[in-house]
């Protein structure tokens, strides 16, 4: 009698192993799409040195690369929120300061106050480059209004060349490729209605399991940036947008930032579909984000938690009711992938107990269907992870020979049986920080602890004793007066001669 009911209950479980089978299935596609895309501008770099473009790397065409089309391109003020200074700043840093655009840049790096530890870091950076770019750092101050970050990008703005036409807002942890800038000015020249370029990170974890939670929960939203055009999806990481989009706050964009703003992204994302204004993402504007080699369970939890906490702040209803079905759809989503795998686990559990009591395998057709689901699931698990790794592989290559200059990144390190233990956990853990977020509409965002009212920041309190000491990706020091840079004489000489290229004349190929 007991062997019927547990068959009974087991055998009423196919439409779980559905929902996670076409979840994986439906990834697996999403992933091999944008592997397609990234893998074309593969093959068009590919193609172009082999045509004689040695520069492939850089533009399509080598005639751009003349002087008499350099000193035509628009100025960009590319505007950089700092906040604590880690492992992998001045490495990310150099790979900004050292684009090879061509045209007039400033590099605006804004700080909230002369104690945050990357004040002191970009100030011994920047002199060693003090001749070769135009870089300054703004102290902004505290926020009262806003987001930490929104407000020094708001005052970075505001300090920007009169001249400008373009404004690109870069996180501290963006590590650009020497072409980057130029592609993104070049797509907006090219097509004035755009209203915001983006990109996308490829993360790089660090071994640890809250690491390849990260990779895990970034790679389903990559698959949004690589469309090759196009896209409804924004990463704050890296915004190109129209200059005067903020000296004239047109649709809103200052306001929408400045009045309540704690997400960039979102905020911006929402005023983009409010106005049916265009965002596009380049194929080759994907970045390498090393993850901090230290980064614990904690930290990660933390993240996932500001993740979900992005869907309580809104700009309008309608944003509110988009916020309210993405957070119930990545809920179920996230539960639904995760279900079929508690059930292909008690499914082999059962098998495994009914033939340890001397069961044959004709007499338990309840567990014989719950196995054979199991290794469809299996199957699909597979192929999901299978396309995830391409698509990985492809973008690793990409980032390669987007930066020849670079140490090679590799994916040998990625453990694929971390990477699976990461799906099950993020995807667990999602809706309960979802949840979370929900009822206590706060979060602690690098030591600032914020309170949203309707949508938007109410309450900013600042306590250093109780938030954090390091931030949670890339394990910066928050606090302290000064951290001294690592001396490296070879990596500042080859900085310089980077730099220096950064007005190429004529090449001869």
């Amino acid at each position: 009698m007991r062997v019927e009911m547990r068959c009974l209950i087991l055998g009423r479980k196919d439409d779980c192993y559905t929902i996670g089978c076409v979840i994986c299935l439906i990834l697996a596609i999403g992933w091999a799409f944008a592997a397609y895309i990234r893998k074309r501008e593969i093959n068009r770099i590919k193609v172009g040195m082999k045509g004689g473009n040695s520069f492939a790397f850089l533009c399509h065409d080598i005639n751009e690369l003349e002087h008499s089309n350099q000193v035509n391109l628009p100025r960009v003020s590319i505007v950089m929120p700092l906040k604590g200074f880690g492992e992998h700043n001045l490495h990310n840093w150099k790979s900004q300061i050292t684009s090879l655009y061509g045209g007039p840049m400033e590099f605006l790096f804004v700080v909230e106050s002369m104690e945050d530890p990357a004040y002191h870091a970009v100030i011994n950076l920047l002199a060693d480059f003090k001749d070769d770019v135009d870089a300054k750092v703004i102290v902004a101050g505290l926020s009262t209004t806003c987001s930490q970050k929104i407000h020094n990008q708001l005052v970075g703005v505001e300090k920007m060349h009169k001249d400008s036409k373009y404004v690109l807002f870069l996180d501290d942890d963006v590590r650009l490729h020497p072409g980057s800038i130029r592609v993104l000015t070049t797509e907006m020249e090219k097509n004035p209605e755009i209203f915001i370029q983006t990109g996308y990170p490829l993360d790089l974890p660090s071994g640890t399991l809250g690491s390849y939670c990260i990779y895990e929960y970034h790679m389903p939203c990559s698959m949004g940036f690589a469309t090759g055009g196009k896209t409804f999806f924004l990463w704050g990481g890296c915004m190109m947008m129209h200059a005067d989009d903020f000296r004239h706050d047109n649709y809103g964009v200052v306001s929408g930032l400045r009045d309540g703003g704690y997400s960039d992204d979102m905020t911006l994302a929402a005023i983009a579909g409010a106005h049916k204004r265009l965002i596009t993402s380049p194929p080759v504007a994907v970045f390498p984000h090393p993850i901090a080699s230290d980064l614990t369970f904690s930290r990660y939890w933390n993240y996932l938690r500001k993740q979900t906490f992005v869907l309580e702040s809104y700009i309008s209803k309608v944003n509110w009711l988009m916020n309210r079905a993405l957070f119930s759809t990545h809920c179920y989503l996230s539960w639904g992938f995760v279900a079929p795998y508690v059930m292909a686990m008690v499914h082999v559990a059962a098998a495994l107990q009914l033939y340890m009591k001397g069961y044959s395998y004709g007499e338990t057709t309840c567990t014989t269907g719950g196995l054979l689901l199991a290794s469809w699931l299996a199957i699909c698990t597979f192929t999901e992870l299978l396309s995830m790794w391409n698509l990985t592989r492809i973008e690793v290559q990409l980032c390669n020979m987007l930066s020849p200059e670079a140490p090679k990144l590799s994916l040998d390190y990625y453990n694929w049986s971390m990477i699976f233990v990461a799906m099950l956990v993020d995807n667990f853990l999602y809706p309960i920080s979802a949840l979370r977020s929900h009822f206590s509409q706060s979060i602690n965002w690098s030591g600032i602890r914020y309170r949203l009212k309707n949508g938007k920041i109410d309450k900013i309190e600042r306590n250093k004793e109780k938030g954090p000491k390091f931030t949670d990706l890339g394990g910066k020091h928050l606090y302290g007066k000064k951290v001294a840079t690592p001396k490296s004489s070879l990596l500042g000489s080859l900085g310089r001669s980077f730099a220096h290229w950064h007005q190429p004349k004529k090449y001869d190929v």
